[in-house]
């Protein structure tokens, strides 16, 4: 077994190195010959392989590789190669793709405090084992010289192995030391040290036991508790260094009428930046030439793009749509406004990195009840015995049994189970004290565009428009990359409607589409351009010659399970409240269609984080789900908070919980599961606490070895693990 443990071991490090590597030498490439995008949309396999191969075969392409966790594709390219030239090939095979800054993200790439700790478990398992059995030896009957070579090489294994796996205790415990406070760790390391000590001084004098196996399985046991907990909180990136690696990280500068492309740093105010059509704004600033549609669905949640002229004013992060725009820049770099969302982020996180859970609550309780009474053993048996050995062999056993381990192991075990079981709901919990947060939650918030709606438009009613017509608003949804023209044209090849034969066919930016047919102009697009009077509803309007202009009605998509998931809400008593940047005509709409009486329309991003802000002042704790920018600095403020998998990274990131498919019926028995994972964590630590009103008796009494006392500990971390299973 110890054999087999060794090759484990040994293997391990270096295939979880392997990655490492090939991130090293990613970076050591020329800048500009790498490339990292954002693709949200990536979910399996399938996505990976198909997104991979539509990048490689692009000419100028060196490789692409897509990472799943992180909804990431890093594209090693020609330095001729830019990401504008790579986002339309993402989005030939369905892909929406964003450009990432890849300086910004490249501290967050490497998972590397997972690694460490796995290969100090690995060590650790591999250094007990061989060490339990030489104990195996001594046990069997071993006396004099053999014995005492037999403790000898056990210690030769354990110092070094508890020098290198123990450092996350000994770190842990002196920076608690130094800032003159108690945690959890301080009392692991208390008894691991005291442990070792007590057993090279037993080896010296030739004593009959030495406890290395214990202090080996110990330190075992606490790493694999460790881990699980890592495990629970997936990749723990910073949601506002994602924002910022969404800031366009080069613009083109209009210098006396010629173009220059440069770092958007480089850009001051005053700057003419021409912005093409599919392009990101780099800058606030004012339209000042050209004329097409901004979507600001990702910022404010507007579900209708935005006609954009001279003198309409731009936020850094929108996105042109049709036509190329000349903006004079306003504000630029830290004082965009998508900046100043990243800055509502970091405020928000670090509120929220304030909360106390339940294991941190408890090692405040234990720790000084632990040392005082380990103390207090070894000086009643000091003064009782005379003998200084007997003493230090009872205040380690002390110390050994009444070990947080069963604590330490409380609620990682039951957090990997409850995990476990929501994952296979479609629900990946990220963050360690989520579900402890979610289980108190008696208010649920609920962004609108691309959360309860699937973020695409359906088309209404069609009975209005004849043959003719709907043939002729095919033909011209053929010519416009608006939303609303792609989702028409999705609804009349469903109906098998083909296009009309259109002359002079043409995409107007910021108006629409228009063409000539038998003669007479057709047009398909705003209300104003077409001639009609605008409607409250979202909707596009078909005029043929001087025939009355036709209003194509769209409504919103819900996502499946939304309706489900409000009324199940709703049932278990749970304030159900919708917010959202768009107008107040949809949100009103969609508010009475899920039967929510609480809603908030037109809400700017710091709108949002005010609300949950002032609803936790006054005592609730928040469920925020949500999918948008416009959501982040929200989903970092609430209490506990959810994003879809199609969320943007920065979403993503900032939320403690994704729902990894597009149905929202799970989140009720999410909150359901974080009831019981934390009525388990509870039970855990009472069982916890029952062993050692029974043990640490005993162990005072100086009836149990540190041997036995290891033992005891290692049952209760057993008994603690089983209840945990029971989530699954």
């Amino acid at each position: 077994m110890s054999a087999m443990m060794g090759s484990a071991a040994s293997a391990c490090p270096a295939c979880l190195a392997a990655p490492a590597a090939e991130d090293l030498a990613a970076r050591a490439l020329p800048k500009e010959a790498r490339i990292a995008l954002s693709v949200p949309g990536v979910h399996c396999g399938a996505c990976i392989s198909t997104l991979e191969q539509a990048l490689a075969a692009h000419p100028g392409v060196h490789s692409a590789r897509v990472n799943l966790t992180l909804k990431r594709a890093l594209i090693e390219a020609d330095p001729s190669i830019s990401p504008e030239d790579l986002i339309p090939v993402a989005a030939s095979v369905g892909y929406e793709a964003f450009e990432l800054d890849a300086g910004t993200l490249s501290a967050t790439t490497q998972d590397k405090a997972g690694l460490d700790l796995l290969m100090r478990l690995a060590v650790a398992g591999f250094a007990s084992m061989n060490v339990m059995l030489l104990s195996v030896s001594v046990w069997s009957g071993a006396e004099g010289a053999t014995r005492d070579m037999f403790h000898w090489i056990s210690a030769a294994i354990t110092l070094p192995t508890i020098a290198f796996s123990g450092q996350p205790f000994f770190v842990n415990a002196l920076r608690a030391w130094r800032s003159k406070r108690l945690n959890m760790d301080v009392p692991i390391v208390m008894a691991i040290v005291l442990a070792l000590a007590t057993s090279l001084w037993e080896t010296a004098l030739s004593g009959h036991h030495a406890y290395f196996d214990a202090t080996l399985t110990l330190t075992f046991f606490l790493l694999a508790g460790r881990y699980l907990d890592y495990r629970t909180r997936a990749i723990a990136r910073s949601a506002a260094q994602e924002l910022a690696a969404l800031e366009v990280p080069r613009a083109t500068r209009l210098e006396e009428g010629v173009e220059r492309t440069l770092p958007v740093s480089e850009l001051r105010v005053g700057d003419l930046v021409l912005v093409r059509p599919g392009g990101r704004m780099p800058v606030d600033g004012e339209i000042v030439q050209g004329t097409s549609e901004i979507d600001r669905s990702l910022l404010t949640g507007e579900t209708r793009p935005i006609f954009a002229a001279p003198g309409v004013t731009v936020s850094a992060g929108e996105v042109n749509l049709t036509g190329p725009l000349v903006l004079r820049a306003a504000a630029v770099g830290q004082d965009t406004s998508l900046h100043r969302m990243a800055d509502l982020v970091a405020i928000a996180e670090s509120g929220r990195s304030r909360y106390t859970s339940l294991a941190d609550a408890a090692a405040k309780l234990y720790a000084p009840g632990v040392h005082i009474l380990a103390a207090l053993a070894f000086v009643r048996w000091y003064i009782y015995a005379q003998d200084a050995r007997i003493a230090l062999n009872i205040a380690a056993a002390v110390l050994i049994i009444t070990c947080p381990c069963a604590l330490a192991l409380a609620v990682p075990a039951v957090t990997t189970a409850a995990s476990g079981r929501l994952f296979k709901r479609g629900l990946l919990i990220k963050d360690a004290t989520a579900l402890e947060r979610l289980a108190q939650a008696d208010t649920v918030v609920f962004d609108k565009t691309g959360t309860l709606t699937a973020g695409t438009p359906d088309v209404g009613p069609l009975d209005h428009l004849g043959t003719r017509d709907l043939t002729i608003a095919r033909a011209l949804a053929d010519a416009s990359a608006h939303p609303l023209s792609q989702a028409l044209r999705t609804a009349l090849d469903a109906r098998g409607i083909a296009p009309a034969t259109l002359d002079d066919l043409r995409e107007v930016p910021g108006f629409g589409a228009e063409g000539m047919w038998q003669g007479r102009r057709v047009r398909l697009g705003r209300a104003q351009w077409v001639g009609a009077s605008a409607s409250a509803s979202t909707a596009a309007w078909l005029a043929i010659g001087s025939e009355p202009a036709l209003e194509i009605t769209f409504t919103d998509r819900l996502r499946p399970g939304a309706a489900e998931a409000v009324a199940a809400l709703k049932a278990s008593g749970h304030d159900v409240i919708m917010m959202s940047g768009d107008s107040t005509g949809a949100v009103e709409a969609l508010a009475q269609r899920l039967g929510i009486a609480q809603w908030m329309a037109e809400a700017l991003p710091g709108d949002k984080a005010a609300r949950i802000t002032q609803l936790q002042s006054e005592g609730r704790r928040v469920l925020m789900v949500g999918d948008g920018l416009n959501d982040t600095a929200a989903l970092a403020s609430a209490h506990v908070s959810v994003s879809p998998a199609s969320a943007l990274d920065a979403a993503r990131v900032a939320s403690d919980i994704v729902l990894l498919g597009t149905d929202l019926a799970p989140l009720a028995e999410a909150i359901r599961v974080g009831r019981m994972a934390t009525k388990r964590i509870k039970q855990n630590f009472r069982i916890a606490t029952l062993y050692n009103i029974i043990a640490v008796p005993l162990a005072v009494a100086g009836l149990c070895s540190p041997l036995i006392a290891a033992l005891a500990m290692s049952t209760s971390s057993i008994t603690v693990s089983l209840n945990a299973l029971r989530l699954k």
